[in-house]
């Protein structure tokens, strides 16, 4: 049988090797980014009042009132005023939103086929690309430079031959976080080149010191050329609710809505019920973060306690830092020998080598126990510091 050699040349994504060793031990889990805190009640309760008897085939645009309450969130959050039908697109999950925009830029036979896009970065960018027949272009980020993609960094020739530059703030897997200038400066280059500036604000709920911008925040009112890929998954505790959005160029958004027909791509009709309760409403969002900034400060005071260096980390739920030792994989191997699973930063991508990526998943207990474990496997010699 004849097979997408795409798909053939793939490695295994980088969880199901870590779903593996969860299914074989008893371990805490620190390495995918699927928080423990439940779905706050009332988002449950609009999915449930939603279930009709009758099931019908559901919006692949997304509801008036889903795309209506994105819009408004995006108002109250970041000051921008977006047009519900032309500027807003459902999805189903902000995954499979990446995955797909390629198909909707890329032409494969033309000359513009490139993707940019950071590493160590979220593999789908990457995997998304090829299935569309662009060329994966990843740019090393590096941490004396904040762990951010500069287009200015770039040559001029790279950047004519590219379709699609990718930012991700906060950025998943460093934690790294940007500014509103920085932003303005990739959105000025994107245009000047031609490019679509594609922003993937998954974890922008989920910051500390101070709110992350959206890229939209910098575009003057004119959203030509940018789009940004938004998730309720981090945000209000959905990740198995396969819920986000598309917010921004409105000749872009027309061209996936179209795409989407095609693809048959939408969350059900119940779902969309529940994600409009969550995007109308901030509190619970406010709650998740103090459980996660309690979270975070039992990790970085026992990282600090030990003498290992973090980088980035300044967001989102996860910390980066650099393997005692050098070697990532060892070091990930003997954290799970003392009952702790984490994630090699090398499954990331180049630049990746050398670090660890823990997820702060587990529930505040449970992250006591862990710098426990981790401090008990320090004293008697079975991990290197």
């Amino acid at each position: 049988m004849p097979t997408n050699p795409v798909l053939e040349g793939l490695p295994s994504y980088f969880t199901q090797s870590l779903t593996d060793a969860l299914e074989r031990e008893v371990l805490i889990d620190l390495s995918v980014g699927d928080p423990h805190e439940p779905t706050p009640e009332p988002i449950r309760r609009a999915l449930i009042d939603a279930l009709t008897p009758e099931s019908s085939y559901p919006s692949a645009a997304g509801t008036a009132e889903l795309r209506e309450a994105i819009a408004g969130w995006m108002a109250r959050r970041h000051g921008v005023e977006v047009d519900p039908d032309r500027n807003v697109l459902a999805s189903a999950g902000s995954k499979e939103a990446i995955f797909h925009l390629p198909l909707a830029v890329i032409d494969a036979a033309g000359p513009r086929r490139g993707v940019l896009w950071g590493t160590p970065g979220y593999p789908v960018y990457d995997r998304g690309t090829r299935f569309a027949g662009g060329v994966s272009d990843p740019v090393l980020l590096r941490a004396e430079e904040g762990w951010r993609l500069d287009l200015a960094a770039l040559e001029p020739d790279r950047l004519q031959r590219s379709a699609i530059a990718w930012v991700n703030h906060p950025h998943n897997p460093t934690g790294a976080t940007t500014d509103r200038t920085h932003l303005h400066r990739q959105v000025e280059l994107a245009r000047e080149h031609g490019l679509l500036l594609a922003s993937d604000e998954c974890y922008q709920e989920v910051w500390f010191d101070e709110p992350a911008p959206s890229a939209l925040e910098v575009c003057d009112g004119d959203l030509t050329g940018v789009l940004a890929v938004v998730s309720l998954s981090k945000r209000s505790g959905m990740t198995g609710y396969r819920s986000g959005a598309m917010i921004g160029d409105p000749d872009l958004i027309a061209r996936l809505r179209r795409l989407r027909t095609t693809t048959g791509t939408a969350s059900p009709s119940f779902v969309q019920a529940a994600a409009t309760a969550a995007w109308r409403d901030q509190d619970h969002v406010t709650d998740r973060r103090a459980i996660f900034a309690e979270k975070r400060r039992v990790v970085l005071d026992f990282l600090e306690q030990q003498g290992i260096e973090v980088s980035g980390s300044q967001a989102t739920f996860y910390v980066w830092l650099r393997a005692p030792g050098g070697d990532d994989v060892a070091y990930a191997d003997a954290l799970q020998h003392a009952g702790l699973l984490v994630t090699p930063g090398r499954s990331f991508g180049e630049g990746g080598e050398g670090w660890l990526r823990l997820a702060l998943v587990p529930t505040l207990e449970e992250c006591h126990l862990a710098v426990q474990r981790w401090a008990a496997a320090i004293a008697d010699g079975r991990v290197p510091t």
